[in-house]
């Protein structure tokens, strides 16, 4: 009654005090925020619908999902399969089987950020919604009619005409006011627990971006690895690229190709990578290069080379056109252009 009354705007009603009006809208928000990211987060690391309720009935049943290969494992086992076939002694097969195995690995690697990620940021936050958020829920509840309580008390008093009555409603009045009271001690209690849970999530947060950090540092170490090892497999299909392949070549995987097939043959121009370095020949100015291997120089002429250092390249005039101009510092010499990749 005396909320119906309320809500017909013909009963007075206990506000609560501003504090712990904002600790429950604090709380409001952060379960709605915490519900969104916490769902968001399951579709980036499990973007197929259909597993990720198999995963959610299977957890509600208390047992373990069956075991499947993810996306990048079973593109793996498809390439490994295929090279095979085709034969691990062809260039194709091998190249294929070294694919897949890399494949297999990221597979492996995303297998390991969804577990850890589940572990260390998504269960943390479900515990939250689940369990402290349930319980502020049912002590504000209890509020809320603790409070209805004392109006409907408050009415009766206002009501009251005779003494005996009064006292009565005074009686409850009191104790109407001191449950309340107790209660919203309770409740606000509980509400300001919500900033030591900022605070826990907050290392949560820092565990799920490291958990990503080790991700995507291990597949690009895989990829560099499987560059690397595709770079000394013969390139017979050059030719193959060159005519799809207008714009000039910026791609890190040509010049790796080329690398060991060049080396041993320095005097062969090769129309991929000079088409990629035509600009810096033509022009006049300087260009920064990472190296993609190892190169001993031969004589006093060249200049050595680490894997991975960012060296500054550029062309002279009726130089060989598979050899740059290289500098490290103040150490200069004849540098071979399958061992660079341009940077813009």
């Amino acid at each position: 009654l005396q909320f119906t009354e309320e809500k017909l705007g013909q009963a007075e009603k206990t506000e609560l005090d501003a504090h712990l009006e904002n600790l429950l809208s604090k709380a409001e928000c952060t379960k709605l925020w915490t519900e969104k990211i916490m769902k968001q987060t399951e579709v980036l690391l499990q973007p197929n619908p259909n597993a990720r309720i198999e995963e959610f009935v299977y957890e509600k049943l208390d047992r373990k999902a069956p075991s499947r290969m993810n996306n990048p494992e079973l593109l793996g086992q498809y390439m490994i399969d295929a090279g095979n076939e085709f034969g691990p002694g062809t260039a194709y097969g091998n190249a294929l089987i070294k694919c897949g195995e890399t494949q297999k690995r990221i597979g492996a690697a995303d297998r390991e950020l969804i577990q850890t990620s589940a572990i260390n940021f998504l269960t943390p936050l479900r515990n939250f919604i689940e369990g402290d958020y349930k319980t502020i829920t049912k002590e504000r509840k209890l509020l809320q009619n603790k409070r209805l309580d004392l109006d409907a008390a408050k009415t009766r008093l206002k009501k009251a005409k005779v003494a005996e009555a009064r006292a009565a409603s005074e009686q409850e009045v009191r104790i109407t006011q001191s449950e309340f009271d107790r209660q919203a001690e309770i409740t606000r209690l509980l509400l300001e627990g919500i900033s030591s849970t900022h605070a826990h999530h907050l290392r949560c947060l820092n565990d799920f971006v490291e958990a990503q950090m080790t991700y995507y540092a291990q597949c690009y170490q895989y990829m560099l690895d499987l560059q690397k090892q595709l770079g000394s497999f013969p390139s017979t299909f050059l030719s193959n690229n060159n005519q799809s392949s207008t714009t000039p070549v910026q791609s890190v995987s040509t010049p790796s190709v080329l690398a060991s097939a060049s080396a041993s043959l320095p005097s062969v121009s090769n129309s991929v990578i000079t088409s990629g370095l035509s600009e810096l020949k033509s022009s006049s100015g300087s260009r920064k290069a990472r190296v993609l291997y190892d190169y001993d120089a031969a004589n006093s002429s060249e200049l050595s080379l680490l894997a991975d250092e960012v060296i500054t390249v550029y062309s002279i005039p009726g130089m060989d056109s598979d050899w740059l101009m290289g500098e490290r510092g103040n150490q200069k010499g004849k540098v071979p252009i399958t061992y660079l990749e341009l940077l813009n």
